[in-house]
């Protein structure tokens, strides 16, 4: 059997990986079902991300996979997988970009001392690569608002509002994996065996 790959970059904060996003991968892996390997890195010193090694874990994740790969990041993982991509674009191609609750930096955003604006997003981004934002209504952590600054610099993406929910999309990720599973595209070295 065959897999397609999909790498999850955590948001951060103290116990994040272990405590609040290992739900919302959990979700996403029994949406998905077995026809998708999920990779769920822990990232360099969560309770206080810094772009650059957040950045190079990235990096160094992405050098594992191959082409037609879906990324999604939660977060601040959204945030620094996003300028990630544009400041150092990956030799694969990417099947599909998924930000989940991404705060934004910028104009109208967050400020950042370490992040380039994000506001430049949309014409340094693969014109052919699927890009899909989820906000919900509820996140007391990234503001709502956030996702219109996103969909502004981002004008080729598939916006996702989702009333009444919160930072963790309430740990029910059916949206997500509904638009992954739509893509339907496997790039054949983007599939590994599933050891029987």
């Amino acid at each position: 059997m065959l897999t397609n790959q999909v790498l999850f970059i955590q948001g951060g904060g103290e116990g994040t990986h272990d405590e609040w996003d290992n739900e919302i991968v959990e979700s996403l892996e029994r949406e998905l079902g077995p026809d998708y390997a999920v990779r769920y890195p822990r990232m360099p010193h969560e309770a206080d991300p810094k772009y650059a090694d957040w950045k190079a874990a990235i990096k160094r994740e992405l050098a594992g996979l191959g082409d037609g790969a879906i990324l999604i990041g939660h977060s601040i993982g959204g945030t620094i997988l996003i300028r990630t991509l544009t400041d150092d674009p990956p030799k694969l191609t990417v099947g599909g970009i998924f930000l989940i609750a991404a705060p934004f930096v910028g104009d109208g955003g967050w400020h950042s001392e370490e992040i380039e604006t994000l506001s430049d997003l949309g014409r340094n981004l693969p014109e052919q690569t699927p890009i899909y934002l989820y906000h919900g209504s509820k996140d007391e952590t990234a503001p709502f608002g956030h996702i219109d600054l996103y969909a502004k610099a981002i004008p080729q993406a598939v916006v996702r509002r989702l009333s009444g929910r919160d930072h963790q999309l309430n740990n029910d990720m059916s949206e997500v994996a509904a638009d992954i599973r739509r893509l339907g595209t496997v790039h054949p070295s983007s599939v590994r065996p599933v050891p029987q």
